[in-house]
C-alpha cells in the first residue's frame, strides 16, 4: 500500500509538472504571437507569466524588454535587457538594445570610467562563470592527490616530482575556488538595480535638505546596502547616495 501511495504520487508530480511545462509553452507562442501582430501589451502579459516564476533563460527577459522597448517603458525595457545580461553577459542583442534603450533616457547619467584592474575583476567573477571556475578548482584538486599518491607510492616518478609542485597547485586550487564562490554569489545576490520613475530623488545620508541630484527613469544603480525603506546606492558617476526602496526594482 506505501509503495502504491508513492508511486501514484511520483506520477501526480510528473503530471502537474507536464501540464505546467504545456502551459509555458503556450505562453511563450501566445507572447510570441502577440508581439509580432504588434499588440504589445498582450505580449508583455504572457511573457511577464513565465517571468514570474524565474526562469535561468536569457531569453525570456530580452523578449520582455524588447516588447517593453516597444511600449516606450524605458524602466522596464533596461531592467529585463540587464536581467537577461546577468544570465548571459555575453548575449550581444541584449547588449546591443540595452544601448539602444539606454540612448533613450533623457538627461542620462554618464558612467565614470572604470579602472583596468575593478574591469578585470568583474570580467573574471562573472555569475556565467561560476560552473568553469568550480570545475578547473576540481581539476587542480585531482592533480594534487595524484602528485601526492606518486611521491608516495611510485618510486619511479615520485622523487622526480618536486614538493614544490603540490604547493604551486595549492596555491592554485584556493584562488579558482575563491573566484568561483564569488561569481556564485554574484548570482544569488542582487547589487544591481533600475530606477522605475523618472525624477527619482537621490537624497544625502541623513536624508535632509534637498536631493543630490534627481535620477531619470532606466538608470542603472549600484545597491550598497538597505535601510529600512530607503536603500543606499552609487549612481553610474559615482556619486553615492539614498533611494525610496520602492521606485526601483532589483535586477
Amino acid at each position: 500500500m506505501r509503495n502504491l501511495t508513492i508511486f501514484l504520487a511520483i506520477l501526480f508530480s510528473s503530471v502537474l509538472s507536464c501540464f505546467a511545462q504545456d502551459k509555458l509553452a503556450g505562453y511563450w507562442d501566445k507572447g510570441n504571437d502577440f508581439y509580432n501582430k504588434k499588440i504589445y501589451d498582450s505580449a508583455a502579459y504572457y511573457f511577464e507569466q513565465i517571468a514570474s516564476l524565474k526562469p535561468q533563460k536569457a531569453e525570456v527577459y530580452y523578449n520582455l524588454g524588447n516588447t517593453y522597448y516597444r511600449l516606450n517603458k524605458i524602466g522596464p525595457a533596461v531592467l529585463n535587457y540587464e536581467r537577461a545580461l546577468k544570465i548571459d553577459p555575453d548575449h550581444k542583442a541584449a547588449k546591443d538594445n540595452l544601448m539602444l534603450t539606454q540612448n533613450r533616457i533623457s538627461n542620462n547619467i554618464q558612467t565614470s570610467g572604470e579602472i583596468f584592474f575593478l574591469k578585470w575583476w568583474n570580467s573574471i567573477t562573472r555569475p556565467n562563470k561560476s560552473t568553469t571556475w568550480a570545475i578547473t578548482a576540481l581539476v587542480i584538486f585531482t592533480l594534487i592527490i595524484v602528485v601526492m599518491l606518486l611521491r608516495k607510492f611510485n618510486t619511479q616518478f615520485g622523487p622526480s616530482i618536486p614538493v614544490q609542485t603540490i604547493f604551486i597547485l595549492g596555491v592554485l586550487w584556493i584562488w579558482f575556488i575563491t573566484i568561483a564562490i564569488i561569481a556564485a554569489n554574484k548570482m544569488i545576490q542582487k547589487t544591481g538595480a533600475v530606477v522605475m520613475q523618472n525624477e527619482t530623488p537621490l537624497m544625502n545620508n541623513e536624508l535632509k535638505g534637498k536631493p543630490i541630484t534627481q535620477i531619470p527613469e532606466g538608470t542603472t544603480i549600484t545597491i550598497l546596502s538597505d535601510k529600512d525603506t530607503w536603500v543606499e546606492v552609487r549612481i553610474p558617476d559615482g556619486r553615492v547616495g539614498m533611494i525610496q526602496q520602492n521606485l526601483i526594482e532589483k535586477i
